[in-house]
């Protein structure tokens, strides 16, 4: 991969990740709060992924993504672990909605943990536009 569409790919992503939230408000209006969980991790997925790519990190997995995440950004100290605990706990919510039969996150739930995955995706995308 060229050092232009590295950056291109990254920059996408980042884009993507910011979209993704601004659905996320239209859903949460719209009482979907199953789909705003999903959304939420997606947002995630997509900035950690700009990050790690930023960092020559190969993943290919959700689950790769997340433990290289960990040791590289989060162990490391450059992420907090109080900040990082999202990135965990979003993936663990949106698997229970895709997956778990009869789950359904209520409004109150979604209303917390939007703000705290609004943040995170933050914190990755200054992350990676000050690298």
């Amino acid at each position: 991969m060229t050092p232009e569409i590295r950056k291109e790919i990254i920059n996408y992503r980042c884009q993507k990740a910011l979209k993704l939230l601004d659905e996320v408000e239209l859903l949460i209006a719209n009482a979907l709060c199953n789909s705003a969980v999903n959304r939420m991790y997606y947002s995630c997925f997509h900035a950690v992924s700009a990050l790690l790519i930023k960092n020559n990190i190969d993943v290919h997995s959700h689950k790769g993504m997340r433990q290289l995440f960990g040791l590289h950004f989060v162990k490391s100290g450059i992420v907090r672990i109080e900040d990082a605990r999202i990135f965990a706990r979003i993936y663990d919510k949106r698997q229970a909605s895709d997956y778990d039969d009869f789950m359904e996150f209520s409004i109150e739930e979604v209303n917390e943990l939007y703000p705290q995955v609004r943040k995170f995706v933050g914190q990755i995308v200054c992350l990676i536009r000050r690298v």
